[in-house]
Order: structure tokens, then sequence, then C-alpha cells
């Protein structure tokens, strides 16, 4: 097809999310480069990712057009060679075992602990608030943390796992607030190093470990945000290996992001860009790995909460740029605004969802009191 012809189809399919080339709202798309519509065409969303980080072309709101785009499933017009390649790989390859498991931490969760402090606020806690009662990032983060705590039902003297501890605030938290002692693994060197340094004088051991190679008995496991990296060839062996380390009376709390659509479809621009070899599970594919293992005691759903955090997470990294620009350039800060905005688009849109699991071996006697 001629350039022309590229340009009359993307703009019939833009004007289907209420999208305009070059129009006059904060939502349209302004093109610096024609040949953005061949490379779109061509690649999808790999390729529409690409050209922005390349400067080919900008919106004011860009949020908002994805979201104008998610919700009109325009999306689906663009299943390219790049994303059957990217299912395909997600769907016949486990892409999480061994060595390909520390990978995310050498790729995402290494790029530097200045980067992540500057972004995500009073702790560095990278996974979505709670927004219920509060008004900022921070609070937002805490209150998240104490509904954590307060669903695993911590008490003083209790020996907590953290599956994929992240920089080590929420045992941090709970250790401070709650009295307890605990375990956290990461596959992340630097968030190893900035965890034991944050947790020092408290109850906390932090390792660099494979969540798989855990044998010891716990009273209470937390995962926030790792499941997302599991994979689902994976997800039966992570809740053997969770059911094997907690106690006949402990609780079990997963906090993960889970998507609407049927599994393994990974975007080939986060995987490239963002998160190799990670997955978002479908609802299908957590309730059959863990059946028989545990029962279901309370699954809550506060997707829309993700919205605020990462437009907190946007508007921290942008005030922070005029430092963070010394290590980083400028095809970094497009990649990963884009990066934030179009995660923000998807949890706004509904696209995905965010899920708090509370599981425990044999039922609660008497019955699971919900906290929220």
């Amino acid at each position: 097809m001629s350039s022309d012809s590229l340009r009359q189809r993307a703009a019939e399919l833009l004007e289907m999310a209420g999208v305009q080339i070059n129009g006059p709202a904060p939502t349209d798309i302004r093109v610096h480069d024609e040949q953005l519509y061949a490379r779109v065409f061509a690649h999808g969303s790999l390729g529409f990712g690409e050209a922005y980080m390349d400067g080919w072309w900008d919106a004011e709101d860009i949020p908002g057009l994805f979201t104008k785009i998610l919700c009109s499933h325009l999306d689906e017009h663009l299943k390219t060679l790049d994303t059957l390649l990217a299912h395909l790989k997600a769907r016949f390859v486990n892409l999480q075992r061994g060595q390909h498991a520390f990978e995310i931490g050498k790729v995402h969760y290494d790029r530097g602990n200045d980067l992540f402090k500057a972004m995500l606020g009073k702790r560095m806690v990278y996974s979505c608030g709670y927004w219920a009662n509060a008004t900022n990032l921070d609070d937002a983060q805490e209150a998240k943390l104490d509904l954590v705590c307060r669903k695993l039902r911590l008490k003083p003297g209790m020996r907590v796992l953290d599956i994929g501890c992240g920089w080590g605030e929420a045992l941090k938290f709970a250790a401070e607030r709650y009295g307890v002692e605990g375990v956290g693994i990461t596959v992340s060197s630097e968030q190893a190093e900035f965890a034991r340094e944050l947790c020092q004088g408290l109850p906390i051991e932090i390792r660099l470990q494979d969540y798989r190679e855990l044998d010891e008995p716990f009273d209470a496991i937390m995962s926030i945000g790792m499941f997302e990296h599991v994979g689902g060839k994976n997800y039966r062996e992570y809740f053997e290996v969770a059911r094997r380390c907690l106690k006949e009376d402990g609780l079990f709390l997963l906090h993960s992001i889970g998507t609407n659509q049927s599994p393994g479809r990974p975007d080939p621009w986060i995987e490239k860009y963002i998160f190799p070899n990670s997955m978002i599970p479908a609802a299908s594919q957590v309730a059959a790995a863990f059946e028989g293992l545990f029962v279901m005691e309370d699954w809550h759903n506060f997707g829309a909460n993700y919205d605020r955090t990462l437009s907190a997470w946007r508007e921290n990294f942008d005030a922070a740029w005029p430092s963070l620009s010394e290590r980083y350039d400028e095809r970094f800060r497009r990649m990963w605004r884009f990066y934030l905005s179009v995660s923000t688009a998807v949890f706004r849109s509904r696209r995905d969802q965010l899920w708090q699991l509370t599981l425990s071996p044999h039922g609660v006697p008497g019955g699971y009191r919900v906290p929220r």
C-alpha cells in the first residue's frame, strides 16, 4: 500500500476510537514522521512504541489516547507477526526457569535504585497502592501494606516469608508495626543490597534466591507484585512451594495484576523493553493452579486504584527527570513515559485488574473475616 493509503487506513481506525491525526484534542496524535503508518501496520504495538521512543509521534495526553484506543478495542485490529511470536513463545517455552528466572532482575529491577527511588515515593513499593481512604501516593502505599498485614492476621513473633520482596519495604513495615520476623527473597541483586540496608537492625533476612529453592516453615506468606514474573508453566509449582512452606494454620496473600483476556498473551513492546519473560495471569489459570492446595478465603479486586498509582509514579518521574537525565538519555525518558502512560490506560480502561487473594491450607475455622 502507498503511504497515502496507509495514512488513510490509520485515520479510519483512529476515528473508531475518537482520535484524530494532528487534531486539536490532547488525546489526538501528532505525527512527526510519515513512515509511522507503515511501521505500525507492520509491527503493531511494538512498532508504535518504538516509533514513540524515536520521536516519530507525540500526544499531549498519552494515557487518555490509549484509554480511547483500548476502550474501542482498536488494538485488536493490529495483530502482527510480532504479536503472534510473543504469544507462541509465552505458550510453548518456559521463559521463567533456571537463569531465565533472574533475567527480569537484571533487565528491569537492576536499572538503578535512583530511578525507582525518585519514582516510587517515600516507600520503595513497586505495586498498586490502596486508595480507599488515601489522598496521596505515600499514604496509599502505607494503606496497602497495612491491608496486607491485616489480611494475614500478623501478630508479634510470627515468622513471615515475602516471595519477591522488592526493596524490603513490606517486611520492614510488618516488622516495625506488627512485631514479626521474616525472610525476603528476590532475583535482583540491586534490590537485595538495598533491602538489607533498609532492614538493618530488624529481625529480617534478605536472600538472592529463586522461590523454588524454599523449603522451611512460616506462619504467614505474602507475595506482592511478583507473580507476574512466574509464568503459566510454573504456577502450580509456585503454589506447591507456598503450600509446603506455610504452617497448617497460616495464611498466604497473593497480590498480582490479572487479565480479563485469555492467558499467555504478552505485549511485544512490554516484553522487549520493560518486563522480559513476564506474563499476566488469567483468573482461570490462578484458580486451577492452587486447586487442592488451598482454600480461597477472599479474592479482592481493586484494579482501578492502579490508575492513580501509575499517574503518581509518572508525575514523580517527570519531576525528577532533571537529575535523572545525568544518567539516562532522552530515548530512555520516552520509553519510560510510554510504559507508565500505556500501563495507566490499561487499568483506566479496566482491561487488567489488581487482585489480592487470601488463601488458607484447610479453611479458617469458623470462617474468614474479610478486612478492607
